[in-house]
């Protein structure tokens, strides 16, 4: 025992220490445990708990958002101008939405659309929707939600859009308003599928000649078939009267 003390104090001297330290290690004392409230005293406690009261705030001390109205730039009013013709002077108007289009492609688009006096037209959305919201094309405002172009004519061409359209695919139609008539994506599919106006104006003429040449020829049925009958009593009136005269110079030759 003295040895090692000795040699635990030599090392303790020079300021070595030893890796290896005995430590001891106890329990730990746990001392509080969470403990629950009584029901009754925990209902109690919920209903007696104090709800301080909301402070009134008084009417003039309300802060109300001060709208300032912009004044429109001369850029803006020719747009209006502009989104306004274009509404007003048309037969035909299509709403399309449109992702990006190289400007070779959009240039070629707009060429081919062309030379079926079709037009297409770019307004800022803005402006279309303060005009639309004040015309008699409002319920066209839901379709001018993102990028939106016109195409317009004052010639009803739905079947060449729709021909030009289908290997477009960026562009797709929403609805289109025709001679003042809102229709839908489909509505506007059929549309294009009846015949022209010239076709239908000719077959609606062929019909009424038809019907009014059939009423003729009925009408002049009952004269000419009347006149036939009188034709046919005369000539059987003239033929018995000939028979009579016949028959009566042949009884007078006989009495002589």
């Amino acid at each position: 025992m003295a040895a090692l003390n000795g040699w635990w104090g030599r090392f303790c001297r020079i300021g070595w220490w030893p890796v290896c330290q005995p430590i001891r290690h106890r329990s730990k004392s746990i001392t509080r445990h969470f403990k629950h409230m009584n029901l009754v005293r925990e209902k109690l406690m919920a209903i007696t708990q104090y709800i301080p009261p909301k402070p009134a705030i008084p009417e003039e001390c309300r802060t109300h958002s001060v709208t300032t109205e912009q004044e429109e730039n001369g850029f803006t009013r020719l747009m209006y101008r502009l989104t306004k013709e274009t509404f007003l002077e048309n037969k035909m108007i299509v709403v399309c939405h449109y992702s990006y289009i190289p400007g070779n492609d959009m240039i070629l688009l707009r060429h081919r659309l062309r030379k079926y006096n079709i037009h297409v037209k770019f307004f800022p959305t803005e402006v279309m929707k303060t005009f639309i919201s004040e015309s008699k094309f409002k319920n066209l405002l839901p379709l001018f939600a993102g990028r939106s172009i016109l195409m317009v004519s004052q010639e009803l061409r739905a079947n060449e859009v729709l021909r030009v359209l289908k290997y477009v695919p960026q562009i797709v139609i929403l609805g289109a308003c025709v001679d003042d008539v809102i229709l839908s994506k489909q509505g506007f599919a059929n549309f294009a599928k009846l015949p022209s106006l010239a076709t239908t104006q000719g077959e609606v003429v062929g019909a009424l000649s038809l019907m009014t040449s059939q009423t003729s020829i009925l009408l002049q049925r009952g004269p000419v078939h009347l006149i036939a009958l009188l034709e046919q009593y005369v000539k059987q009136q003239n033929c018995e009267a000939d028979e009579a005269k016949e028959t009566g110079t042949s009884d007078r030759s006989e009495a002589l």
